[in-house]
């Protein structure tokens, strides 16, 4: 079971918000008991792009032998928030 503050995965593109499958976020409200899920996605350096509520299937926990990988965004791709 997914928990608050866990990395999740997403696995479905979200091109409007300029996320992509595979894009890392985490969890930070719980819905219905794990129906779904608010998700904030941020950059590497701690601001946040995007926070979505998602449904359980559209996430998935971090598996143990993954490794993240970077992509850039354009301010222009996704409701970039510059956190002060």
């Amino acid at each position: 079971m997914i928990k608050e503050f866990e990395k999740v995965i997403l696995k479905i593109d979200l091109p409007e918000h300029g996320l992509l499958a595979g894009d890392i976020g985490t969890v930070v409200m719980i819905h219905d008991n794990g129906a779904g899920f608010e998700v904030e996605f941020m950059t590497l350096c701690g601001d946040t792009v995007a926070v979505h509520t998602l449904l359980a299937d559209q996430v998935r926990p971090v598996k143990q032998k993954e490794i993240a990988h970077v992509r850039e965004i354009a301010e222009t791709d996704a409701e970039f928030v510059k956190v002060q």
